[in-house]
């Protein structure tokens, strides 16, 4: 079943890109005492994420931050190494980005998919979220990867 409204998001292990290079940090290390909006996309650079779902949340971030939110965070089962060349081509200067690289995270909240079929292996699911010290208090997620509409900026902005 997946992670529900009012849950604690679990223990898991991120990987983030810094200028010494990637870095592990815990759902603690980024959620802890934040309020955050979180972002998952199915895969970086593929259409719908590059085109129709970031773009939103690079246009809107100030906005989004100045409902009183400490941090938007994008993640995706790529390598930290594929999410830091996303995030530059984006043009996403102050959204994070996190690598979930083995899916440990969208399986430990229930939002996993399976990619196979696209040539992709596991992935996560399309969904944003709002997170306030760890505890989810909205979700937003899409009943088709290729759609960005519940999940997408213009909607969290409702949440918030």
């Amino acid at each position: 079943m997946p992670i529900q409204v009012g849950e604690r998001l679990p223990q898991v292990t991120f990987r983030i890109m810094t200028p010494d290079g990637p870095v592990a940090k815990t759902t603690d290390d980024l959620f802890k005492g934040r309020k955050v909006v979180l972002v998952a996309v199915p895969g970086a650079f593929t259409p719908t994420c590059h085109r129709n779902h970031l773009p939103g949340y690079v246009q809107k971030k100030d906005e989004i931050r100045a409902k009183g939110v400490d941090a938007i965070l994008v993640t995706s089962v790529n390598d930290v190494f594929v999410l830091e060349a996303w995030s530059k081509a984006s043009g996403a200067e102050g959204i994070e980005f996190l690598s979930d690289g083995n899916a440990d995270f969208a399986k430990a909240i229930g939002l996993s998919m399976d990619g196979t079929g696209f040539g992709l292996g596991t992935r996560s699911q399309r969904y944003s979220m709002v997170v306030d010290d760890g505890v989810v208090k909205a979700i937003n997620v899409e009943d088709a990867p290729s759609k960005a509409q519940h999940s997408g900026a213009e909607n969290i902005m409702k949440d918030l």
